[in-house]
């Protein structure tokens, strides 16, 4: 914080009433925008001796000043907010950097009415339909649209100037109006079809349609009737395929994913019950921002950018609650005109659409995490940072997993330039320990991985462990002993130790031999790759663990017997009828069964009933 700025003096001009403040660096740069309620109580707390938050306290060493501007309503300072994070596109807020406009399909208010995309506002006459979530997704729709319903997608200036059909008459996509092919009427009636399902009224366009082919078998007109079950036929086709049909609603799913510094956030465009499609968007995060930050953040700056022909739709599902929720839900409702619906609490259909929109957001982070230029400059970046002559071309992170001291599990997950290497992940069940003893679980992990002499391209250039600095004295005296399968360089050590809170960015790195503290900064990208290597180790870790402690618990008492294999087995089961009525049975009753001797049902009975 600038000596020149006193925020005591500051605090005590400052209003009570809500609006948006600004804060400056020393050069004169908005640094944070936000809006309060309550603005002395919410710039206040900026200020306190305590501060939890690690991105608050490096923004408020950052501060030279602020101003503030004050707002009629909480409304009115949401808007505003989000003008000035337009505006300044400040380094500490989370920023969503999407500014395109979104397209429509427009059915035009002509004669023949002409089918196609719109972009840009939606000033011009005709019904306008959507927004899509890109043009691919506007262009799949009229490529169905020309297929179910003949009704005309050429340009005005090529519609007015034929005078002969052309080919997509020839293939029966269009019906000809500009060449007197086709009565106005039956034109209306396909455009009126082509609007009803666009709307979302699947079950109504084909009850219309039996209808009219009924009447023109009657009438005798078997082509006209022909054309309309084709149609049918399609139409029934189209809505076997459509996920979600018939609903009639019009809402936003929103997905979430965070991790490694980077965030995901998936909206699924839902429109008159169908789903139109869907985007993932990539906001800029400041360093230790949360969850609950960044979701808000991106909502607020989604909907209030109606100027990209982004419409609010009436109900907007969220992955998970966060503060200022309601707040924001009654901003919207006023900004809208109509009641907006923001919640987290869903079920049946709803539900189904948000768990699709946070496993696409899940998915799409991996993919970033993992996209090869992203994994490049990160490995940069971490070489960098150890002060490496030569790039660093291979990892491995250990991890140990548990309950209880049960069924351990170590894993150890290979990375290279490239990313996660999953075809070389090993996992080793660990035994003959005391239960719980992770130092000896890792010395075990290690000795077995690296036991054999090792290729030159297999060596890694680092191994990370997942603890503190006993597990990594563990990990120094393994590679000591077997450092003669290392001839051509030794691996570099790196503990991982995590911090109270447990928290992303809050890690301490120890380095081996030295045991210094190893200094990055939250959101450094070398330091996400470490955590990424230290998340999948964990994840593979726990994996194998709950695979191994559940098939141990689902496996048959009568599996540990010896003598007692599979065909022995399944003879006391199917004879006695059931595990539970062998664990009843007495010895006698267990030497009726084919095949078990009257010594062989004793030790059956002393193991049950040990």
């Amino acid at each position: 914080m600038s000596q020149l700025f006193d925020p005591k003096a500051f605090l005590k001009t400052v209003t009570s009433e809500p609006g948006v403040y600004r804060m400056y660096d020393s050069q004169q740069t908005v640094i944070y925008v936000g809006k309060a309620k309550n603005l002395k109580n919410r710039l206040s707390s900026y200020f306190r001796s305590q501060l939890d938050n690690e991105k608050t306290r490096v923004l408020v060493k950052n501060i030279a000043s602020i101003d503030v501007t004050v707002t009629h309503t909480e409304t009115e300072a949401l808007i505003l907010e989000h003008n000035y994070i337009k505006k300044y596109m400040p380094r500490y807020n989370v920023l969503l950097r999407d500014d395109k406009s979104y397209p429509y399909i427009k059915i035009s208010d002509h004669k023949h009415p002409r089918i196609s995309v719109h972009r840009g506002s939606k000033k011009g006459k005709g019904q306008f339909f959507g927004p899509y979530p890109s043009g691919g997704a506007v262009r799949e729709s009229l490529h169905l649209m020309q297929k179910l319903f003949p009704v005309r997608q050429c340009e005005d200036s090529y519609y007015k100037n034929r005078s002969r059909p052309c080919l997509q008459y020839q293939l029966k996509r269009c019906l000809g109006p500009c060449t007197n092919m086709v009565s106005d009427d039956e034109y209306r009636q396909q455009v009126e079809l082509a609007t009803l399902f666009l709307q979302g009224k699947s079950q109504a366009v084909i009850g219309q349609m039996v209808e009219k082919m009924q009447q023109a078998s009657d009438q005798l007109l078997f082509e006209q009737a022909a054309r309309y079950r084709d149609q049918i036929q399609a139409l029934r086709k189209v809505s076997e395929q459509q996920s979600v049909t018939g609903v009639g609603e019009e809402l936003d799913a929103i997905g979430f994913a965070y991790q490694n510094g980077l965030a995901c956030i998936h909206v699924l465009f839902i429109r008159q019950g169908q789903v139109l499609g869907s985007r993932s968007y990539f906001p800029k995060v400041p360093n230790a921002s949360s969850a609950d930050e960044v979701l808000g953040a991106f909502v607020s700056q989604f909907y209030f950018s109606g100027a990209n022909g982004r419409i609010v739709p009436k109900q907007i599902l969220i992955s998970h609650a966060f503060e200022g929720q309601q707040a924001l839900s009654s901003a919207l409702s006023e900004y809208a005109r109509f009641k907006v619906s923001l919640t987290d609490k869903v079920r049946s259909d709803r539900a189904g659409f948000l768990r699709l929109a946070c496993t696409n957001a899940q998915s799409a982070l991996t993919t970033k995490l993992s996209h090869k230029s992203t994994m490049q400059q990160r490995f940069y970046l971490l070489q960098e940072a150890l002060d490496f002559e030569q790039p660093i071309k291979r990892m491995e992170c250990f991890d140990i997993s548990h309950t209880m001291g049960e069924k351990t599990v170590a894993s150890c997950v290979v990375f290279d330039r490239d990313g996660p290497q999953k075809s070389q992940y090993r996992l080793f069940n660990i035994s003959g320990i005391t239960g719980g003893d992770d130092y000896a679980a890792m010395k075990q992990a290690l000795t077995r991985r690296y036991k054999e002499r090792q290729e030159e391209d297999k060596i890694p250039d680092i191994i990370f462990i997942d603890g503190g600095l006993g597990q990594l004295a563990q990990a120094e005296a393994v590679l000591e002993q077997l450092s003669d399968n290392f001839s051509v360089k030794m691996p570099i050590l790196i503990g991982i130790a995590k911090g109270v809170t447990r928290k992303p960015g809050l890690e301490t790195l120890i380095m081996g031999q030295s045991h210094e503290e190893l200094e990055m900064s939250g959101d450094s990208p070398a330091l996400h790759l470490i955590q990424h290597i230290r998340d999948e180790s964990h994840r593979f870790a726990v994996a194998g663990h709950r695979y191994r402690r559940d098939k141990a618990r689902k496996q048959s008492s009568l599996e540990s017997i010896a003598g007692v294999g599979p065909k022995r087995r399944q003879a006391l089961l199917t004879y006695l009828g059931g595990l539970q009525e062998v664990k009843n049975a007495s010895v006698d009753d267990l030497a009726r069964v084919p095949g078990i001797s009257h010594e062989l049902a004793q030790k059956i009975y002393d193991t049950l009933h040990h």
